[in-house]
């Protein structure tokens, strides 16, 4: 066996919701004994649509020797669910440009008679289904309440480098300041984000969808272990990919020993503070 991306499960993490199996199409995952379960590492095509899915942060990918994923024994699988599910896998290995199984469930669809599912009703549609990554025109007039035209806003960042894989856990900002944790999308989405959460905070930016919550987890630990933080905000947007960070950082607080006031704030894709 060779080494490939796959998921793996942290059954002290994972409390059995079952919210991860529905989005994975590839039929990958099961809930046996209150955990969730891989069930077969042909199954799972290491692409991580299940992770932002899960509310306890208790699912990862990572490299490992597992059997080669074999997309022919998938999309027979699929089918069984029927034409919504095939459609969801298709469009989940279409954007994540994976043309090669793509071709192969395509051309099994056809050799079986079953109906394929078209892909350009679907093409506004993003990664794994999840329901805020549908592509939408957002353009409209300035709010009322925001800087007029030409007034310049100050920036409130107030140290350098600012992604969490960067950041050196001892960084001398870090230490006695309230902290803000923020997913990478939200200064683009949410246009008071320098005055209403940055102001007056340090400040660490990462992807909880996209980079290693492993070593997230353990940046944060050393962090909160290391320097007297006042308080932790992290702000993330309403989609569900985003919403594994909010238990790394409530165990990390909680491993750190010390009683740090923890507020979450969640934007909207439209630009508004939901909380």
């Amino acid at each position: 066996m060779a080494k490939r991306k796959i998921i793996k499960i942290d059954e002290e993490k994972c409390n059995g919701c079952g919210l991860c199996i529905p989005n994975c199409p590839e039929g990958a995952l099961k809930v046996i004994d209150g955990k969730a379960r891989l069930v077969s590492d042909l199954f799972c095509d290491g692409l991580g649509a299940c992770i932002g899915h899960c509310p306890q942060g208790a699912i990862a990918i990572e490299d490992r020797e597992a059997e080669p994923y074999d997309e022919n024994k998938v999309i027979r699988n699929i089918v069984k669910h029927g034409e919504n599910t095939v459609r969801e896998h298709l469009m989940h290995l279409k954007s994540h440009g994976e043309t090669k199984y793509l071709n192969e469930a395509m051309s099994f669809l056809k050799k079986e008679g079953y109906k394929a599912p078209g892909l350009d009703a679907d093409k506004d549609k993003l990664p794994c289904g999840c329901p805020g990554t549908k592509v939408m025109d957002l353009r409209k007039k300035a709010a009322p309440g925001h800087a007029a035209h030409g007034v310049k806003q100050e920036s409130q960042l107030g140290q350098w480098p600012v992604q969490i894989k960067l950041v050196p856990p001892h960084a001398p900002f870090l230490d006695n300041s309230d902290l803000l944790i923020a997913a990478d999308c939200v200064p683009f989405a949410y246009a008071d984000f320098h005055d209403d959460l940055l102001k007056g905070k340090s400040l660490l930016v990462g992807c909880p969808k996209l980079d290693d919550l492993d070593l997230y987890r353990e940046r944060i630990s050393q962090v909160l272990k290391d320097n007297n933080i006042k308080s932790v905000t992290y702000a993330h947007m309403e989609v569900p990919c985003c919403f594994g960070l909010i238990q790394i950082i409530k165990d990390a607080i909680k491993d750190s020993g010390k009683e740090i006031p923890f507020t979450d704030v969640n934007i909207g894709i439209g630009g508004q503070r939901i909380k």
